[in-house]
């Protein structure tokens, strides 16, 4: 095995002091040796002769298993065999014996396993016979539920960095006596990307059709991105689509190589990157700015998730590529959110390059013949014969340190408070109330409060009334969300005092204006004369006679 000692020497020590436990749980990426170390370990556990925890991978056990004709080992796919009818007629099994010491179970895939599956297997893996050895392999641990994990040790393996992909190509080709060259052996290395089954898949497809540059296409968009060329884009877009590839694996292959040139450009030293395709990615980042790539790698992956639903994925992976080159364009940008873009790319560059952005001149917004200065550096121009404000750096800005570019970008807090911060009485309390601060209310807490009013405001303190006392105490839960709201709103703290309000107020307030309303009518010049009055029409007849009237037709089933 290649790049993974720490997997090998727990194994081998496990072996050579009798130490080995009822299971193991091998997890890592696909083409790391997972099942090859499962079968290693299968056959130094039944081995005849083995040597210091090492198989003599002579004795007739050993030769078994590399054949695949071994009763001590079983293998089974959980991603097929996953429902609990497959465990349950495994576990029926596992008791019964085998020609060698131990009985091996290599579920690969375990992952995949159902519920009802990990459940059956659950209590065989906790008590398992004496001679049985479980090992589940898995390239996804964290979907293992915990009961397995905890009842298994657990060993991780890794990618494998380039000079030991090198070294495992170079002894394949030499053991096999493979006629390859440097640059087919290159192509190899650099198609593996750290998993030992690619590369060897790689070298496959070398021998059977010389070097085929997979990447060709990809490195192509990198160079349209950097050159903002989407001519160049589409031709790439359209060669890939030609050679056979999904538009989805375009994206996603340009969404890794962007990745690769992310962390390149965050100093990390990606190893599995060698020969011409790590130097195209760092001419990558000698060229593209910073926030360019991560925006690019936002967009990207926004648009791969919208491809997963579309009628034609072509049609947004080209889209999502013209969005990408006209990034540092800004077409169709307003001058506000140029000069924000402006700013946001300079600190995201000083945060790369971790260095200070004293004396970087930022690009100056659109210039005009008259101005009006307003705060924290910002100009704003107003063109002659054009009433649309252009925005504008004033010099002296340019000197500011870091943080100084920081308080430029965040908002201006006190923009968004009164003139005035003076307590609001209760008429500027119902006016804001009734026409803003209710609907920005959580729906909780809009719910109960839309009951309420404001009847009071004294002495630093409102007041508000709401119907009875039930709703009062739900109120009272959720009162700090508007002492909140009301302290943002008018620019000072706006304590709320809740109570219930008295229907006699509504009763009096309906009696004066009754008593109003015969006032004005006794005081009123008109005078009625009685012998004027006309009486309204008697109605003969019940009211079952009336409704049998105004509906013919029906029956009447009950006078009463």
């Amino acid at each position: 095995m290649y790049g993974q000692e720490h997997v090998v020497a727990a194994l081998q020590n496990a072996v050579r002091d009798d130490r080995v436990h009822h299971a193991y749980l091998l997890s890592g990426p696909r083409g790391t040796g997972k099942t090859t170390a499962a079968r290693i370990l299968s056959k130094a556990l039944n081995c005849g002769d083995q040597v210091n925890g090492e198989p003599c991978c002579e004795c007739e056990s050993c030769l078994a298993v590399d054949t695949g004709r071994s009763f001590d080992l079983h293998e089974l796919d959980a991603a097929s065999n996953n429902k609990v009818e497959d465990i349950r007629d495994l576990l029926a099994k596992v008791a019964l014996g085998t020609p060698g010491r131990k009985k091996i179970y290599l579920l690969d895939e375990v992952h995949m396993l159902t519920p009802g599956a990990e459940n059956a297997l659950l209590k065989t893996l906790e008590e398992p016979p004496e001679h049985v050895v479980f090992i589940l392999a898995t390239t996804e641990p964290h979907k293992v539920v915990e009961t397995i994990r905890s009842r298994s040790q657990h060993l991780e393996l890794g990618l494998l960095s380039v000079e030991q992909l090198k070294s495992l190509v170079e002894k394949v080709v030499e053991d096999a006596g493979l006629k390859i060259d440097h640059e087919g052996q290159e192509h190899a290395v650099r198609s593996g990307r750290g998993s030992a089954r690619d590369a060897l898949s790689a070298l496959d497809r070398v021998l059977a059709g010389g070097v085929i540059n997979d990447d060709l296409v990809i490195m192509d968009l990198l160079e349209a991105l950097a050159a903002s060329d989407a001519t160049e884009a589409l031709k790439a877009v359209a060669s890939g689509l030609r050679r056979g590839y999904q538009p989805r694996f375009i994206g996603e292959a340009l969404l890794a190589a962007l990745r690769e040139a992310f962390l390149l450009r965050m100093g990390s030293d990606l190893e599995i990157l060698s020969g011409d395709h790590r130097s195209r990615i760092v001419t990558f980042i000698e060229t593209v700015p910073a926030a360019k790539i991560t925006r690019s790698l936002e967009m990207l992956g926004s648009a791969l998730i919208e491809m997963r639903r579309a009628p034609d994925p072509r049609v947004d992976l080209e889209v999502a590529l013209i969005r990408l080159i006209n990034l540092d364009k800004n077409e169709s940008v307003d001058p506000v959110s140029k000069i924000v873009l402006q700013r946001i790319e300079r600190i995201e560059n000083v945060v790369f390059d971790k260095s200070s952005i004293k004396g970087r001149a930022i690009p100056p917004a659109v210039p005009s013949r008259s101005s009006v200065s307003v705060q924290d550096g910002v100009t704003l121009r107003s063109a002659e014969g054009n009433d649309d404000p252009k925005i504008e750096e004033n010099p002296q800005e340019e000197s500011q340190s870091l943080s100084g570019t920081s308080q430029l970008l965040a908002p201006d807090e006190t923009s968004k408070k009164p003139a005035t911060s003076q307590f609001p009485d209760r008429d500027a309390l119902a006016l804001a109330w009734g026409d803003e601060l209710l609907d920005q209310l959580g729906k909780k807490a809009k719910a109960r409060f839309s009951a309420g009013r404001f009847v009071e405001s004294a002495d630093g303190v409102v007041v508000m009334a709401l119907p009875n006392e039930p709703h009062l105490r739900r109120c009272a839960e959720l009162v700090g969300e508007v002492e909140d709201l009301l302290a943002t709103h008018f620019g000072l703290p706006v304590p709320i005092r809740l109570i219930v309000e008295e229907k006699t107020e509504h009763l009096k307030e309906r009696s004066a204006q009754s008593s109003a309303i015969k006032k004005s009518v006794g005081d009123s010049d008109d005078v009625i004369n009685p012998s004027e009055l006309i009486d309204a029409e008697s109605i003969a007849g019940s009211v079952v006679e009336r409704f049998t009237e105004a509906f013919p037709g029906v029956s009447v089933l009950d006078a009463d």
